[in-house]
């Protein structure tokens, strides 16, 4: 990849690794920290990098990025064999994207870079299945998964809010 690839692939994709960073730490800084950290480990390794894959790698890196900064940070409990059993109380001083972004902190690493990628990003499935290395059947069954534990989580808030 040239000086000017590179300089392309920051203009071109910078916001949209931002939005995908910011959505997962909820955390403007560390949004922007993470971001800077994955563009320079492309610039790093700008040699290898395809220039036509560059938008593919950029995202792989920064969900690998967000997994290990969810360690470093323990942003995450480990919820993997925990269902959520206790209804979620609405409160009024209790703001619907809170509700949402804990719901969401709920799911699986790979569940929740999905959602995100999908719902919130718009990218297809082969985009997704190519930035976390899974078939697009794979995505799909992840996806379908991520969206109904999310709705069995928020099912009694509706009941509240109808």
């Amino acid at each position: 990849m040239t000086r000017k690839e590179y300089n392309i692939a920051v203009t071109n994709f910078s916001e949209n690794i931002f939005r995908y960073a910011f959505k997962w730490t909820r955390n403007e800084q560390d949004a922007k920290d993470l971001v800077q950290d994955v563009y320079g480990k492309l610039w790093e390794c700008r040699k290898k990098v395809d220039f036509v894959k560059v938008k593919s790698w950029l995202f792989t890196t920064m969900h690998n990025a967000l997994v290990n900064f969810s360690k470093k940070k323990n942003l995450v409990d480990s919820f993997d064999d925990v269902q959520f059993k206790h209804p979620v109380v609405f409160q009024p001083n209790y703001a619907l994207k809170e509700i949402l972004e804990k719901s969401l902190a709920q799911l699986s690493d790979v569940q929740r870079s999905i959602l995100i990628l999908r719902d919130s990003e718009g990218y297809s499935y082969e985009e997704i299945g190519e930035v976390l290395d899974l078939k697009e059947s794979q995505v799909k069954v992840y996806l379908f998964r991520a969206r109904l534990k999310m709705k069995e989580q928020l099912k009694d808030l509706a009941e509240l809010v109808a």
